[in-house]
């Protein structure tokens, strides 16, 4: 219970507190919550699974309250504290983090993502799924730039046309259930027919979320009118539900359609991969060059994890929390560089390692974990991606390893053109503590897990071997 009390406490303590101190309100509960979910993972067997509010009890409509975790669930629960915690820590000094109604809604996200990742109950997880979508929106809206209403519109539109096509696929399996409990739903007998579109409604709302190719034309716009607490929070954070959803509802609960969506999903998966990469190269604004990185590198996440193997999951799972550990250094680095210079534009930069040489050497260590470097947690999380797209398609698995080469490429070129040359101004103040405590947290842990992967393998491998034996005991229905 205390993982959804504490968010929403400091939220509003934060509401009330001085704005000369409310910047470490936030940052408190969120360090709070992060140590409470260490504790958690403390008393933790991978191969059980723990109930948080019990006894379950029943709703009217067929709904539960269920909310508990197995090692996957308590991964992304950790993982949402951790970030959170340094998506705070990075604004500290920042003008934003003395408003009451930024720290207070961070908090109420991080509530909403507690609930995303412990929800048993499939309308419970879609009430949180919604819930996320306030507190980023607002975040975006009242701290984006001047020209953030189209496309944070656009953003709207696309996630609330997705949230109800999933909504729809829930209520079909009421009828095939006797409540919308996890374990109710995966006993539900469907069809073929009836699987497929209940996965085609899951998907859509996935696909927008992560995002996929052709479901991504809202992320580049609305990452770059956004603040940078928003831009992280929808990178490190907010897509990974999706990501999350495709393992633990989408397949499980129709797995009698995966046979037939997941070559679909793999090839837009690819089609993303080389899409996104090369539109990078030619970005140059530096914010939206990192924003299609994003979407190239989630593509093969999506399609490692519809070949729904143990290796391709768990790969999936490091590249996770890889992507979001990298997508926060990358666009801290980005927002230092825009706020210190004025501009995001890559040419209007240069000379800034000379100027700045600790944040030179920090910003190079995000980018070198960025293309996936030996020893560090992308290299792998790439590998076994890789490793099981070259299984199931070695053509597959030629254009998926096209992420390693074009990754290097963008990321290199955006660092090379930004810190090096001729300086365009005199003075560039270098990384204040905060920002230095950032980034030396985030490639310490991208550190750890790239020495020691075993870790993230053994914590969310039971858990895995339950969902896969789940799927592979599916049985179809002929109509």
């Amino acid at each position: 219970m205390e993982l959804f009390a504490i968010p929403l406490v400091f939220a509003l303590i934060a509401l009330v507190a001085p704005k000369s101190k409310v910047n470490y309100v936030g940052l408190i509960g969120a360090v709070v919550s992060m140590v409470v979910s260490f504790i958690h993972v403390a008393n933790f067997s991978p191969d059980q699974y723990v109930s948080l509010f019990a006894p379950d009890f029943m709703l009217p409509f067929g709904l539960t309250f269920k909310m508990g975790y197995d090692g996957i669930g308590l991964f992304m629960v950790v993982l949402t504290n951790v970030i959170t915690s340094l998506i705070l820590l990075s604004n500290l000094n920042r003008e934003i983090a003395h408003n009451r109604a930024f720290n207070a809604l961070v908090l109420l996200m991080q509530f909403g993502l507690l609930g995303v990742f412990t929800a048993m109950d499939g309308i419970m997880f879609y009430i949180f799924w919604e819930l996320t979508l306030v507190p980023i929106f607002l975040i975006s809206y009242w701290f984006g730039s001047a020209d953030r209403k189209k496309p944070l519109m656009k953003f709207f539109i696309y996630t609330f046309v997705g949230s109800l096509a999933m909504l729809l696929s829930f209520m079909a399996l009421g009828t095939y259930s006797n409540s919308f409990a996890y374990e109710d739903l995966l006993a539900a007998q469907l069809t073929a027919k009836t699987a497929f579109w209940v996965m085609c409604g899951f998907f859509l709302a996935f696909a927008i979320k992560i995002p996929l190719f052709p479901f991504h034309t809202w992320q580049p716009d609305t990452y770059t009118v956004s603040p940078m607490a928003g831009t992280m929070l929808l990178s490190a954070l907010m897509l990974k539900m999706a990501l999350y959803g495709m393992v633990r509802w989408m397949i499980p609960i129709a797995p009698e359609a995966l046979d037939t969506l997941s070559c679909l999903v793999i090839t837009l998966g690819m089609i993303g991969v080389v899409y996104a990469a090369v539109i990078a190269i030619k970005q140059s604004d530096i914010k939206r060059l990192f924003a299609f990185a994003s979407i190239s590198h989630v593509g093969l996440i999506a399609a490692g994890i519809m070949l729904f193997n143990k290796d391709a999951l768990a790969g999936a799972f490091i590249q996770i929390a890889n992507h979001s550990l990298v997508a926060l250094g990358l666009f801290l680095a980005a927002d230092i560089l825009e706020r210190r210079m004025g501009t995001r534009n890559m040419y209007d930069m240069g000379g800034v390692a000379k100027l700045a040489p600790k944040f030179g050497f920090w910003f190079a260590a995000v980018a070198f974990a960025s293309v996936s470097v030996p020893l560090t947690s992308g290299f792998i999380g790439e590998f076994l991606l890789l490793k099981g797209v070259y299984n199931y398609s070695w053509i597959v698995g030629l254009v998926a390893g096209t992420t390693l080469v074009l990754g290097a490429v963008y990321t290199l070129r955006a660092y090379q053109i930004s810190m090096f040359g001729a300086p365009k101004m005199e003075h560039f103040a270098d990384l204040t503590w905060n920002e230095m405590l950032t980034f030396f947290i985030i490639m310490l842990i991208i550190l750890v897990v790239g020495i020691y992967p075993q870790a993230i393998i053994d914590f969310v491998g039971p858990s895995l071997d339950l969902t896969i034996e789940s799927v592979k005991g599916a049985k179809v229905i002929v109509q």
